[in-house]
């Protein structure tokens, strides 16, 4: 299964292209769109729709995954996150792709084990997982990354309800990282 993983925003939005199969993830592709910085949102929600969908056409996922908008102080960046995060759900609409979306402490907690981890955390545990060997990336990548890696932890490989850590390493062997 191909999943995408999109890492929505209004200067970077960051996309993540992986692999699942047979309990082995594997990275495709990643990278950041850059968005020209003009002061009207229309030219800008334009390019993330177009890139997105180039990547889409040329990486063929089966599934789409999103990041849900972070709720800060400021509710002016939030609406325009909103905006960025309709565009690429709209692009997937039209690709067919079912959409699926995670807020970021559950995907920090899907790849981490810590739902309130750094950006960096989260970048380190994706470069250990799909032994990436790219020196320096965004973190808005290793984000994207980690959206289409917790969905393949979501839908992929549903994890068995534990009491207990022991119990949850016994049930689930295959999700402990040396």
């Amino acid at each position: 299964m191909r999943i995408i993983g999109i890492d929505p925003g209004t200067l970077f939005t960051g996309y993540g292209v992986i692999d699942y199969e047979k309990n082995e993830i594997t990275h495709v592709a990643s990278g950041v769109i850059k968005i020209p910085p003009t002061k009207e949102q229309a030219p800008r929600l334009k390019k993330i729709y177009e890139e997105i969908n180039l990547i889409i056409k040329k990486y063929k996922p089966e599934e789409f995954a999103l990041e849900t908008a972070f709720y800060g102080k400021n509710a002016q960046s939030a609406l325009k996150i909103g905006y960025a995060r309709g565009v690429s759900m709209l692009v997937a609409i039209h690709n067919e792709l079912p959409v699926k979306e995670y807020a970021p402490r559950e995907i920090k907690k899907a790849v981490v084990g810590n739902g309130a981890a750094s950006k960096e955390q989260v970048q380190y545990m994706m470069k250990k997982l799909l032994s990436l060997k790219k020196a320096k990336m965004k973190l808005d990548e290793t984000d994207a990354l980690a959206v289409a890696v917790c969905h393949a932890f979501k839908v992929a490989m549903p994890i068995k309800k534990s009491k207990n850590w022991k119990e949850f390493i016994a049930a689930n062997p295959d999700r402990v990282i040396f």
